[in-house]
């Protein structure tokens, strides 16, 4: 990224394959990208995630917010992201600040948002008062004083991150008070019932900034979300309780692979595909997660074939490139999608033409084995 472009857009880590759903984690006020450090390594197995910082925080500009700023500046600065990286629709996660921009996202731009997961935030933030004293504070004092609190307002007593607490201390105190100034002015509880995207909320149960009551009122609102209560956490759970954060977001932005997983065992059978799980390694995680969401999730899953005919198709490509193994376990995928022995009899045949003899002949071999073990099975 080059100096000048810099300064137009937020700064930010992207992480995990192109070719993967995207995902977009918002931080809190105060915090940079490294309140994710611990959960958006290992959500980068199967997405592709970008974290950003806000304006005066981390790497952002200041000069990318200024007085009386609200959510849709923050909101359109994180679309304007997007679009730089040729992102068109993804999911979102946002913590506090963060995940009030999701929800203004997801309420004026659905088109854009495909999942929504908003971590210790709120619909409100206890009116405006408070944070408009907060903005003259700071914008008077600077945020030397203010960061000391900082373990207070976001950990549970006798946990911090000097990392995040030295990002609080050394963000732009007038960005930091343009924020202060849009959540000042920020409420949408009238406007939950019309988010549409799938949403889930996450509190921490020790939160005393946006305790539970705030995400349950979003839970309770919008259409068909769910609600996460994590025990031992406070503000900032990613960075307090990260596993349990972790969990809930791959369960909720899963929907891909999970419909994939459910395929991939009807087709191949509940022994092939545990095998293959128990095979898993950190390693190997990305590209069983790739299978199941793109092979199973999105090839296997499109109503133009049926399952019968992805079969046929499946056996010839792979006798075609001599792949004898995969063959046989497409074989009894094929007996379950219903062919029967004569039809898989005649697909192999159809490759002798096309393929060649000598690989109709192994593919022969390879069936007939499969087609003697499905028989003495059933008998």
């Amino acid at each position: 990224m080059t100096s000048s472009a810099s300064h137009r857009i937020l700064n930010h880590r992207a992480e995990g394959s192109k070719t993967a759903p995207p995902l977009l984690l918002g931080p809190s006020l105060g915090t940079s990208y490294a309140l994710w450090d611990k959960v958006a390594p290992e959500l980068s197995i199967t997405h592709r995630v970008l974290r950003w910082d806000l304006p005066g925080h981390g790497g952002s500009a200041a000069g990318l917010i200024g007085p009386g700023a609200t959510l849709a500046d923050l909101a359109d600065l994180v679309l304007r992201l997007a679009d730089a990286l040729d992102i068109e629709r993804f999911a979102y996660a946002g913590v506090s600040l963060g995940g009030a921009v999701g929800l203004h996202l997801a309420l004026h731009h659905p088109e854009r948002v495909s999942s929504l997961a908003i971590i210790c935030s709120s619909a409100h933030f206890n009116g405006a008062k408070a944070w408009e004293e907060r903005a003259a504070r700071v914008r008077r004092e600077g945020l030397a004083g203010l960061s000391e609190s900082a373990d207070a307002r976001w950990f549970t007593p006798g946990f911090t991150v000097p990392r995040l607490v030295d990002d609080h201390r050394r963000a732009d105190p007038e960005a930091y008070a343009a924020c202060c100034d849009a959540l000042a002015a920020f409420d949408l509880r009238d406007r939950l019932p019309e988010i549409a995207v799938p949403t889930l909320a996450i509190a921490g149960r020790e939160d005393p900034a946006t305790p539970p009551a705030h995400l349950r009122e979003i839970a309770d609102a919008v259409p068909g979300a769910a609600l996460v209560e994590i025990p031992g956490a406070s503000h900032l759970a990613p960075a307090e309780c990260p596993e349990a954060v972790l969990t809930a977001l791959r369960t909720h932005f899963s929907g891909g692979s999970r419909r994939g997983m459910e395929v991939r065992r009807e087709v191949l059978g509940d022994v092939h595909v545990d095998r293959a799980q128990s095979w898993q390694t950190e390693f190997t995680a990305r590209f069983q997660d790739f299978i199941s969401r793109y092979a199973w999730g999105e090839i296997w899953t499109d109503p133009t074939l049926t399952r019968r005919e992805r079969s046929m198709i499946t056996m010839t490509a792979l006798v075609a490139h001599g792949h004898y193994d995969e063959l046989a376990m497409h074989v009894r995928a094929a007996r379950r999608n219903g062919l029967t022995p004569e039809e898989i009899s005649a697909v192999l045949l159809q490759t002798a033409v096309y393929c060649g003899v000598p690989a109709a002949n192994s593919a022969f071999a390879a069936a007939q084995r499969v087609l003697a073990e499905d028989n003495r099975d059933r008998a």
